[in-house]
C-alpha cells in the first residue's frame, strides 16, 4: 500500500521531518538494511584480517594498496552519474502515474451526451463506460503484477463483470500478434456512432466531444503500455550500478584505518627537524564511509524501487484500488446520477453585492489580511 505522510508535513515545524525517520514501512532502512549489513560485515572482516592476521611487512603493503584504492575511489564521478540517473527515474515515475487512465472526464461527457431514461438509454451509457474501464483493465493486466495476479486469465475478467461471454468471443476471434487492449475502445466508437444514428446523441458536436474524450483516454492507455515496453536504456542502468558498486568495493579497502608508513615524516618549516608522520585516528568504525554508503547506495535503491512502480513494493501504485474506484464512480455517474439533480434554489448570497463566506474562529485572522493585488500595485 502506498505510504502517505502528507498530513504529517502539512506545516513546517521543529523536527517535522525528523518524526518521519522513525517509520519502517516504505523507509530507506527497510529497503537498504541487507546491503548495509553486508557492507559492514565485509569491512569488519578486512579490518580483523589487517589487525590480527597480517605481518608487519604485509601491513605496509596493504597500507599502500589502501592508499591507492582510496585515491581511485575519488576519481569516480558518483554524485553526477547517480544524481542524473535518479532525476530521470523520478521524472519517469511521475509521468507513468499521470498516464494512468481515469474515466472522470469521459463519464461526465457520456452522462451529458447519451440521452434516454429508458432501459436502452441506460444500457448504452453503462456499456460505453464499461468498455472504457475494460480497456484500462486490459492494459493494467499487461503492466502491473498486482492486477495480473487479480485477473490472471480472461475468465477472471469476465467473472468480474468487465466483459460478457459474447464480448470475449468477439475479442478472442480477432487474430493479432500484438496486445489488444485497444479493442474495447473501437467497440466504444462503434456503439457511440450507433447511438448517434438512433438519436440518443442529439448532434454531431456531442458525438465529436465524446470521441475526443475517448481518444484522450485511449492515448493514456497506449502511453502506459509504451512506458512498460520502452525502459530506460539498460546500458545507463548498468553504468550507474557499476559506478556505485565499484566505489564501495574500493572503499572497503581504501577506507581501512592503517598505520602510517615507517620512516614517513610530516612536512616542516625550513630548519626544523622533521616530525614523525601521524596516521588517521583509529576509530575502528568508519562513520563517514558508512554514511556515504547509506546515502549513495540508498539513492540507488530508491531508483530501483520506483523505476517500475507497477510492482508490489511499499510505494508502488495501488492499481487494484484504482480499478475499483474507476468502475464504481463511473457507473454512478452515468447511471444513478443521470438526470438525478437536486432542485435549483437561490443561493445564500442572492441579494448581496459581494459574497463573503463565513470563517471559523480558527481562521478568523485571515480576514484581516489584505488581498494580493500584484507585486507592483503600491509602487
Amino acid at each position: 500500500m502506498t505510504v502517505s505522510y502528507t498530513l504529517k508535513v502539512a506545516e513546517a515545524r521543529f523536527g517535522g521531518f525528523s518524526a518521519l525517520l522513525l517509520r519502517w514501512r516504505g523507509s530507506i532502512y527497510k529497503l537498504l538494511y541487507k546491503e548495509f549489513l553486508l557492507f559492514v560485515a565485509l569491512y569488519a572482516l578486512l579490518s580483523i584480517t589487517y589487525r590480527l592476521l597480517l605481518t608487519q611487512e604485509q601491513r605496509q603493503v596493504y597500507a599502500q594498496v589502501a592508499q591507492y584504492c582510496n585515491r581511485s575511489a575519488d576519481l569516480i564521478p558518483l554524485s553526477f552519474v547517480l544524481g542524473f540517473y535518479v532525476t530521470m527515474v523520478v521524472n519517469r515515475w511521475w509521468a507513468q502515474y499521470t498516464s494512468i487512465p481515469l474515466p472522470d472526464q469521459l463519464m461526465c461527457v457520456i452522462s451529458a451526451s447519451v440521452h434516454g431514461v429508458d432501459q436502452r438509454g441506460r444500457l448504452l451509457r453503462r456499456t460505453l463506460i464499461r468498455y472504457a474501464n475494460l480497456a484500462s483493465v486490459l492494459v493494467l493486466r499487461s503492466v502491473s503484477t498486482r492486477v495480473r495476479k487479480r485477473f490472471p486469465t480472461m475468465d477472471h475478467v469476465v467473472d468480474a463483470g468487465f466483459m460478457s461471454q459474447e464480448e470475449r468471443k468477439k475479442f478472442e476471434s480477432l487474430k493479432s500478434d500484438f496486445n489488444k487492449y485497444w479493442v474495447p475502445c473501437v467497440w466504444f466508437t462503434n456503439l457511440a456512432a450507433q447511438a448517434r444514428k438512433d438519436g440518443r446523441i442529439h448532434d454531431d458536436i456531442a458525438l465529436c466531444l465524446l470521441l475526443e474524450e475517448l481518444n484522450k483516454y485511449r492515448a493514456k492507455c497506449s502511453m502506459l503500455f509504451h512506458y512498460d515496453w520502452i525502459s530506460i536504456p539498460l546500458v545507463y542502468t548498468q553504468v550507474v550500478t557499476i559506478a556505485v558498486y565499484s566505489f564501495f568495493a574500493l572503499s572497503l579497502i581504501g577506507r581501512q584505518f592503517v598505520e602510517p608508513e615507517a620512516g614517513a615524516a610530516e612536512p616542516q618549516e625550513p630548519g626544523q627537524e622533521p616530525a614523525p608522520a601521524l596516521g588517521d585516528l583509529d576509530m575502528y568504525v568508519p562513520l563517514t564511509t558508512l554514511l556515504q554508503f547509506f546515502f549513495y547506495a540508498g539513492w540507488l535503491k530508491v531508483a530501483e524501487q520506483i523505476i517500475n512502480p507497477f510492482g508490489e513494493d511499499d510505494d508502488d501504485f495501488e492499481t487494484n484500488q484504482l480499478i475499483d474506484r474507476n468502475l464504481q464512480v463511473s457507473l454512478l455517474s452515468v447511471d444513478d446520477m443521470y438526470q438525478n439533480l437536486p432542485p435549483a434554489e437561490k443561493d445564500p448570497y442572492w441579494d448581496e453585492d459581494l459574497a463573503q463566506p463565513p470563517y471559523t474562529v480558527a481562521t478568523a485572522a485571515e480576514i484581516l489580511r489584505p488581498s494580493f493585488l500584484g507585486s507592483t500595485f503600491n509602487l
